[in-house]
């Protein structure tokens, strides 16, 4: 059993081979009874999920897709000591690689650290500066970052390939929400297509897609266009069902809306960040 665990959990975290068939059916399944529970939660406790609560939660997104990075650029040799503070992050070796700072563990720390805000905004009755304490912990890592940000024109490339299925979207059904959510998911088949098609050439970056679905799609029709096409088809039908469902109400179809976006938008935001980084 033992060696079970290791082979299939902790050795992928550890050598960097990303998923495999086993790992991935256990964390969608607790990531499932994770939603679950967290939905039943916001019942329990009258949390509304409206336009500006998946708006608060944008930027606890960008915190961990910036975290993960500035672990890539680490452990990539990318991070720098530039400066003192650089120097100083590399010392502590606070966002060394490892189980809190990879998936699937960086989620449970984000997940921690908005609630934990969440918990503080409505106990001061001050919800409304939620997104504002996901800014504050978010802008401190780009800042790390940014220094060796660069390759510009293809997260441009990337960001265009999210916004036109987003607008088109937006035509469609005037939802913003539902907008975001075609977006984000374009946005991560879009980083995946581009990088992993092109800018790994042109750039000369060791990229290769870590998920077992899309990666069986890329190899299975040779270029990872499929994996573009078939998230805004996906994201676009789920847009589609959830404007035209009419027993649910705004909060259920925004909690799955929700959960969309995140599952597009955080690997979406990573990939085009390490690309960036030159991670």
């Amino acid at each position: 059993m033992e060696n079970f665990i290791f082979e299939y959990y902790i050795s992928p975290i550890l050598s960097h081979e990303g998923y495999n068939i086993v790992n991935t059916i256990t964390y969608a399944i607790i990531a499932l009874v994770a939603l679950f529970a967290i939905y039943q939660l916001f019942k329990r406790y009258h949390i509304k999920v409206d336009e500006g609560f998946i708006y608060a939660i944008i930027p606890f997104i960008l915190l961990g897709s910036t975290i993960r990075v500035i672990t890539d650029s680490i452990d990539n040799g990318k991070f720098l000591p530039i400066t003192p503070i650089h120097k100083l992050i590399l010392d502590s070796h606070i966002y060394d690689y490892g189980f809190l700072t990879s998936s699937p563990g960086i989620y449970i720390i984000i997940a921690l650290l908005f609630f934990a805000s969440l918990l503080a905004t409505r106990m001061m009755k001050r919800e409304k500066i939620l997104p504002y304490i996901g800014l504050a912990l978010w802008l401190p890592n780009f800042l790390l970052l940014a220094p060796f940000l660069g390759n510009f024109a293809f997260a441009g490339a990337i960001i265009l390939l999210a916004a036109i299925p987003g607008l088109v979207c937006f035509k469609l059904f005037g939802n913003k929400i539902y907008a975001l959510m075609v977006g984000a998911q374009a946005l991560d088949g879009g980083a995946t297509f581009l990088i992993l098609d092109f800018s790994r050439q042109m750039l000369g970056l060791a990229y290769f897609e870590q998920h077992v679905i899309s990666n069986g799609l890329c190899n299975l029709f040779g270029t990872c266009a499929t994996f573009y096409i078939a998230k805004v088809a996906i994201s676009g039908a789920a847009a589609y069902l959830l404007s035209n469902e009419k027993d649910a109400s705004t909060d259920e179809k925004y909690f799955i809306a929700l959960v969309i976006i995140i599952m597009g938008l955080a690997p979406g935001l990573r990939d085009i960040l390490r690309m960036m980084a030159g991670a």
